[in-house]
C-alpha cells in the first residue's frame, strides 16, 4: 500500500496578482482546493510549502509571502518554509514526508519552469514516484514561451525522465 502526501508548492499572494501573476491562478487555486479536499477528507497529508528570500519581495512575513487569497488551508494542514526552487533543499520536507511514511507525492502550483520542475526532479531523486497534477500548475511564462506552453512542456518532458527509476505521471486534478 501506498502513502501519499500532496506538496502545493509556492501558491503565494505575490505570485497572484499584479504584473507578473502566474496564468490562470484563480483557475489553479480552484482545483487545487478541490483536490486537497478530496484528499485531505481521504486522510491524505497536504504540505503548503512556501518561497522566501531574505529581504524584499517573499520576505517572510509579508503579504506577497502569504499564502494566495482563496486557497483553502486547515489547521492541521503541514507547512514548509523554503528558499530555493527545490523544496527538499535545507528544508525538514524529507523528514516530514518519512515521518508519516509517505511515499510517492503529488505536486501541484506554481511556478512550473522553477519550483514545480526542481522539487518534482527531486523527489524523483529521492525515490518518490510523482503524481504532477497537469492542469494544477502554473507559470507567468516567459520570453520565449507562453504559460501555456510552459505548462504542456513540463506535463511531457517530466513524464518522460526514467533515468531516477521512480517516474512521474501526469494527471487532470478531475481524476485524481
Amino acid at each position: 500500500m501506498t502513502t501519499t502526501a500532496v506538496l502545493v508548492i509556492d501558491m503565494q499572494q505575490g505570485l497572484c496578482e499584479g504584473e507578473g501573476r502566474a496564468w490562470a491562478s484563480d483557475a489553479v487555486i480552484a482545483r487545487i482546493n478541490q483536490l486537497t479536499h478530496r484528499l485531505r477528507e481521504a486522510g491524505v497529508p497536504i504540505v503548503f510549502i512556501q518561497h522566501e528570500s531574505t529581504t524584499g519581495y517573499l520576505a517572510h512575513g509579508t503579504r506577497e509571502w502569504q499564502l494566495a487569497d482563496g486557497l483553502q488551508v486547515q489547521p492541521g494542514d503541514l507547512r514548509v518554509r523554503k528558499k530555493t526552487p527545490d523544496a527538499f533543499l535545507n528544508t525538514d520536507l524529507e523528514a516530514l514526508l518519512k515521518a508519516r511514511g509517505v511515499d510517492e507525492v503529488i505536486v501541484c502550483g506554481m511556478h512550473t519552469e522553477f519550483c514545480i520542475d526542481t522539487t518534482t526532479r527531486r523527489a524523483l531523486a529521492l525515490g518518490y514516484p510523482v503524481t504532477l497534477v497537469a492542469d494544477a500548475h502554473t507559470s507567468a511564462g516567459n520570453a520565449v514561451l507562453s504559460a501555456p506552453q510552459v505548462i504542456a512542456h513540463h506535463n511531457a518532458t517530466l513524464t518522460n525522465i526514467s533515468s531516477f527509476g521512480p517516474r512521474v505521471s501526469a494527471v487532470a486534478s478531475a481524476d485524481l
